[in-house]
C-alpha cells in the first residue's frame, strides 16, 4: 500500500516515514501544502496522511481542493488542536479520520491500515481464498493452515492482491501502490516479488494462487474446482 506524508515536521517526517516502510508500506513524504497538493493528484494513494498547520498552502485548503477535484483518496488530518469545532471542521472538508498531535505511532499506523481496509470496502481485518488466509492487522498469513513467513514488501503485494481477489492488476498498479519514489526499480522488481511470494505460497499446498495473464499483469483467485 501506499502512503503519502504531507507534513512540515522533520522529525516527524522521520519518524512517521521510518514506522510506515517497516510496515511494509510504500511512502512519499512532502514538507509543505502546495507540493503536497501536486503529489497528491498525480499518484494513486492509499491513504494520505495531512497535516493541517503547512507553508505555503494549509491542510484544509489543500483537502477542499482534492475533493473539488474528484480526489476520494482517504485522507487522515494530524493536528494539534483539539477542540471538538476543530475535528468538526476538518470532518466537514471532507477527511476520513482525525488524530491530534502528540499521537502515539500505534494508533497512527492502525489507522491507517483501518483506512486502507475501507478503500476496499472491507471492515474486518480476515481476508480468505480458497485455504489462504490474511490476519491483515497481525499481517500474518496461512495456507492450508500452516503459517507462511513474508518479508513486509511480500506481505503487501499479497494484501494488496487479496484486496483485488478475482481482478487482473497490471504491473504498473503493483509498482504504483508497493514501492515509493526512493526505491529504484528494476525492470523485473514486480516479476521477482512475484516468483518469491509464489514460492513461499506453494511451500504448505502446491497448487498455485497467483497466475500471470501475459501482458496484463496478475490475478490472485481460488483454483477451480
Amino acid at each position: 500500500m501506499r502512503v503519502l506524508l504531507v507534513e512540515d515536521s522533520v522529525r516527524l517526517q522521520q519518524s512517521v516515514g521510518a514506522a510506515l516502510r517497516r510496515s511494509g508500506y510504500a511512502v512519499d513524504i512532502s514538507g509543505d501544502g502546495e507540493d503536497g497538493l501536486w503529489r497528491a493528484t498525480g499518484e494513486a494513494y492509499d491513504v494520505i496522511v495531512l497535516d493541517v498547520m503547512l507553508p505555503k498552502l494549509d491542510g484544509l485548503a489543500l483537502l477542499k481542493s482534492l475533493r473539488a477535484r474528484g480526489c476520494a483518496t482517504h485522507v487522515l488530518l494530524l493536528t494539534a488542536r483539539d477542540q471538538v469545532a476543530d475535528r468538526v471542521t476538518g470532518l466537514r472538508a471532507g477527511a476520513d479520520d482525525y488524530l491530534v498531535k502528540p499521537f502515539a505511532l500505534e494508533e497512527l499506523l492502525a489507522r491507517i491500515q483501518a483506512l486502507c481496509r475501507r478503500g476496499y470496502g472491507r471492515k474486518d481485518n480476515h481476508l480468505a481464498i480458497a485455504d489462504l488466509e490474511i490476519d491483515t492487522t497481525a499481517k500474518q498469513v496461512w495456507r492450508a493452515g500452516a503459517p507462511v513467513k513474508l518479508k513486509p514488501r511480500e506481505y503487501q503485494l499479497l494484501e494488496y492482491l487479496a484486496h483485488r481477489a478475482g481482478e487482473v492488476v497490471s504491473q504498473s498498479e503493483i509498482e504504483a501502490h508497493l514501492y515509493d519514489d526512493e526505491v529504484a526499480l528494476m525492470s523485473n522488481v514486480v516479476e521477482s516479488a512475484v516468483s518469491s511470494l509464489r514460492r513461499k505460497l506453494s511451500a504448505a499446498n502446491s497448487t498455485p494462487l497467483i497466475q500471470t495473464r501475459r501482458g496484463l499483469g496478475y490475478i490472485l483467485e481460488a483454483p477451480p474446482q
